[in-house]
């Protein structure tokens, strides 16, 4: 079911529950689209309402960013960190809509990130960790620069999933290694895995962020 009534276009997968139910908004990586992670809709559980949102930056010639990357003289990539921080506080907007448009259960929302989508789950959950329960993070990793760190902020209903493939060549898995330390330090509960594949889901993958969903 594709709807494009809030503010940004996007796939629903409507929950099986007549009461709230609990939300899985997922976001996409660069240069795809709201079809993609909406292919594992129909291998998660019926009582969630699936929300796959779409990056609102098109590129050329077809797919979408939540933000630009762009290369140096000498083949360096760094992101546009000013129009990341606009994502992340489009997909906070995003979520305060989809909780009043589709009846979600406001205590349980979880964000699924692949790569650039993992990056802005990331983001969004640390800078307004009061919107999330929990976020699953495929192939991604922390970026500080996008993030509002404030020591006031309570972390204590956020948990993490997040993983890697060892030979991934678009997100080295040395940067994604890092990842648990800055959730440990902020007492945050974050189980990290790697699996031996590349930039993707592999289904050894699939089955374990899925496992871990259902504990929590």
């Amino acid at each position: 079911m594709t709807t494009a009534s809030l503010s940004l276009e996007h796939n629903l997968r409507p929950s099986s529950l007549s009461e709230k139910a609990p939300l899985i908004l997922m976001l996409h990586g660069y240069g795809s689209d709201e079809n993609d992670l909406f292919s594992f809709a129909s291998y998660l559980p019926e009582k969630y309402t699936i929300v796959s949102a779409k990056a609102p930056y098109k590129l050329q010639p077809y797919g979408n960013a939540w933000y630009a990357i762009n290369f140096d003289a000498n083949q360096n990539k760094f992101s546009d960190v000013e129009q990341a921080i606009s994502s992340r506080d489009k997909i906070k907007g995003f979520i305060v809509e989809v909780i009043s448009a589709y009846n979600i259960n406001e205590q349980e929302v979880t964000l699924l990130g692949f790569s650039q989508g993992t990056i802005l789950s990331f983001a969004t959950a640390l800078t307004y960790p009061h919107l999330i329960k929990n976020v699953v993070g495929l192939s991604g990793y922390i970026d500080k620069n996008m993030i509002e760190f404030q020591s006031k902020k309570d972390y204590s209903n956020l948990n993490i999933y997040t993983s890697h493939g060892t030979m991934d060549q678009v997100i080295p898995v040395s940067w994604a290694q890092k990842t648990p330390n800055v959730f440990n330090d902020l007492e945050i509960p974050c189980d990290y895995h790697e699996f031996p594949s590349a930039h993707g889901v592999s289904q050894e993958n699939f089955i374990s962020f899925l496992e871990w969903l259902k504990q929590h």
